[in-house]
């Protein structure tokens, strides 16, 4: 099967050439372009989040042999996370070889982050179905890069951390509230702010309710621990 020259430029990018590229081309087919002849990603998504998986398990006991349990978890979830999968595919350009209905375009799927990061997934069982774990899991470590060396030993989400700081206080969960929505339609930006019990607040502003609120978060955190 012959793929095109986005294609056969994404797998330069990518660091793989597939010996069978039905592989890549189903990869990177949203399900708002699939039909009954074109299959969509979504199978292969859930293979490759497995797949990332026990790469990242495996390269975080290998590089740092004195770590506990419980202080490899947060760094695995977090060179595993969604937020972490779609900054790769930024890296490598997977937006731009996307196969996107009509609608999904025009609604900016390209740069959608959910979006990115389930295509980075299934990209990741694609060279896994082509040739193999140990392939892909080169892949991976090469595209993870200097992430895997440099994660925090606490790498929880600052959402997370900032309920547990809250917690730990006796405080209720922290609340979090749409103030503005900017922006066209397919493209839009967010404004959350973030309150605790206590009365302090913090607002961040993003192109999804998700990184805004965790912005928010982070912005709220950092104010806490410097004591202002």
């Amino acid at each position: 099967m012959k793929i095109s020259a986005e294609l056969k430029a994404f797998e330069a990018r990518l660091g793989h050439v597939f010996q069978d590229a039905e592989h890549l081309t189903r990869a990177v087919t949203h399900s708002s372009f699939s039909s009954a002849t074109r299959p969509d990603n979504q199978r292969l998504e859930f293979l490759g989040d497995r797949v990332l998986g026990l790469s990242m398990a495996e390269a975080l006991f290998e590089a740092d042999t004195g770590a506990s349990e419980g202080q490899l978890a947060p760094r695995f979830n977090a060179l595993v996370r969604k937020e972490t999968c779609a900054d790769v595919a930024r890296d490598i350009d997977l937006g731009a070889v996307l196969k996107l209905g009509r609608s999904e375009m025009l609604s900016g799927g390209r740069r959608k982050e959910a979006l990115l990061a389930d295509a980075m997934e299934a990209v990741i069982a694609a060279v896994y179905r082509d040739a193999g774990f140990e392939v892909a899991k080169a892949v991976i470590l090469k595209l993870w890069g200097k992430r895997i060396l440099t994660v925090d030993a606490d790498s929880r989400d600052p959402k997370t951390a900032l309920q547990e700081w809250a917690q730990a206080r006796k405080q209720h969960p922290p609340k979090y509230e749409e103030v503005k929505r900017s922006g066209p339609d397919h493209a839009p930006v967010f404004t959350i702010e973030v309150q605790l019990q206590s009365g302090q607040t913090m607002r961040a502003e993003a192109t999804s309710k998700r990184n805004a609120e965790q912005a928010a978060a982070k912005a709220l955190l950092d104010q806490l621990e410097s004591g202002q």
